[in-house]
């Protein structure tokens, strides 16, 4: 199959290699030239502007748009909107609000356009990992589509098989689902991303709980010298907190146990922020997710404690995300 791409940060780039890779053909499109020719390097045809990316697709078109949510997202498919014929879908991967979503899908469905929301995880390894991916919108387009997203997926792999499930393995088996209509996907993937903001949070709230059992502030004969490199290694091997966010933890202190790289100023993309709302606005008690926000907020206020080093460390591990200077 053949699929636009806008945006080509990263996870869009590697998103057409990985399509690439499968046999689809892409046709790449960036502010950012080099990341064009490096990709036509690979195999992709470039496209400068919106309006040749448009017109190297064959109909019905398919363009993916992975760029920050907001302004960049919205006005890019609002040109797409202008470029595009009935028929043709649009594709947003990034973490945009589920209710932009519904929006759009409906202001798109005037012109005869279609739209899906990608939830996607998977973060600078997605390339060889594959992507977890939750789908929303009409599911006539999402089965249209779905090679793509199959390409994309971690497939089956060597996970061990849920108890119960039986048959050929589903979608879900290969690490996507078409969750509902437009808007589905990327509400599922909130709601992913604010678990993610809990289960961090307890990783770095036990490491440092850990470290300080050896500082200064308790009296000799009750500190313990603890090896957290160590602990997370050995955690890493049959315990019942293991976890891929344990794997990035476990690298990132062996590499450096004090983790002196970091500040601690761990920054909030959004998506937890979003979670928290829809709590409230369903009246659904979420203490440790709101807790883990919270925590977020703080550390961006006050001096960064270790456990917040930490969760900088996972997030430039999963996501090359990197601390913004001055917060």
């Amino acid at each position: 199959m053949q699929l636009g791409i806008v945006g080509l940060g990263r996870m869009g780039g590697n998103i057409a290699r990985r399509l690439m890779r499968a046999g689809h053909r892409t046709v790449v499109n960036d502010r950012n030239r080099e990341a064009i020719t490096a990709l036509e390097g690979e195999g992709a045809q470039g496209a400068h502007d919106l309006g040749a990316l448009v017109q190297k697709l064959k109909a019905p078109r398919a363009v993916w748009v992975m760029l920050p949510a907001g302004e960049p997202t919205e006005q890019t498919i609002a040109q797409l909107a202008e470029l595009l014929e009935p028929g043709d879908a649009i594709i947003d991967g990034g973490n945009t609000f589920y209710k932009d979503d519904m929006r759009r899908a409906a202001e798109l469905a005037k012109r005869g356009l279609h739209y899906l929301d990608v939830g996607t995880s998977g973060g600078v390894w997605g390339l060889d990992r594959g992507y977890c991916m939750m789908i929303g919108g009409e599911k006539d387009v999402f089965e249209r589509l779905e090679p793509l997203f199959k390409a994309l997926a971690p497939g089956v792999g060597d996970i061990p098989r849920t108890q119960g499930r039986e048959g050929e393995h589903d979608r879900a088996e290969h690490g996507y689902i078409h969750a509902g209509p437009p808007g589905a996907g990327h509400y599922v993937k909130m709601v992913h991303n604010g678990i993610e903001y809990g289960l961090m949070q307890a990783y770095a709230e036990g490491f440092d709980l850990l470290r300080s059992k050896g500082g200064n502030e308790l009296p000799e004969e009750q500190r313990f010298d603890l090896n957290v490199a160590e602990i997370a290694e050995v955690w890493r091997r049959g315990s019942v907190v293991t976890s891929w966010l344990l794997d990035l933890t476990a690298d990132a202190l062996v590499a450096d146990p004090q983790l002196a790289q970091f500040s601690g100023s761990v920054s909030d993309s959004g998506e937890g922020r979003w979670t928290i709302d829809a709590a409230v606005e369903q009246a659904v008690p979420v203490p440790v997710l709101s807790s883990a926000l919270f925590a977020r907020f703080r550390s961006r206020q006050q001096q960064g404690t270790y456990g917040d080093k930490v969760l900088s460390a996972m997030r430039l591990g999963f996501g090359g995300h990197v601390e913004k200077k001055g917060q």
